[in-house]
């Protein structure tokens, strides 16, 4: 490898690395081909400091074999004390056209879905729980298995 090419690549790696400051958590696990309507994607969060505010992202990773212009989540976080909080969640996941939202080159997109901002973390344990929760039109019962949604994710930001 030439000179220039390694100060490329050093370059690159830094500039990936310094635009990414504000992430504290960001993690992600597989639903494999389809995210079954039973299935809870959980993640246990870190301790965080009960001083600081941040910023919560539900993260999608999905495909061409997506067929909804939405998605509904049920998302619970079950905070020290036995607290849970619950909140139905949707989100747009496609324009007019059809074509799917979110950031990628190939037919695989990754969305960054606002969940909750400017939230203090008091000391304690916190676990994350989210489930799908789609249905197609005129039907009560939900999609039991979701095709095109891949992975699922966590983040969370520093607001500062």
């Amino acid at each position: 490898m030439n000179l220039k090419t390694s100060i490329l690549l050093l370059l690159v790696g830094i500039s990936i690395v310094s635009c990414d400051k504000k992430r504290v958590f960001d993690e992600y696990k597989t639903v494999g081909r389809a995210w079954d309507k039973d299935s809870t994607v959980s993640f246990d969060l870190p301790e965080l400091d009960p001083l600081k505010k941040y910023n919560l992202f539900v993260n999608i990773r999905d495909n061409d074999d997506y067929k909804f212009n939405n998605l509904f989540l049920i998302v619970s976080m079950e905070q020290p004390k036995g607290v849970v909080k619950v909140d139905t969640l949707e989100y747009e996941m496609s324009d007019p056209e059809g074509n799917l939202l979110g950031d990628g080159f190939s037919d695989i997109k990754e969305s960054k879905l606002f969940y909750k901002e400017n939230v203090h973390f008091p000391k304690g344990k916190y676990k994350v729980n989210i489930k799908q929760a789609v249905r197609q039109n005129g039907k009560v019962s939900g999609v039991d298995k979701l095709e095109g949604v891949t992975e699922v994710g966590f983040r969370i930001e520093s607001t500062n």
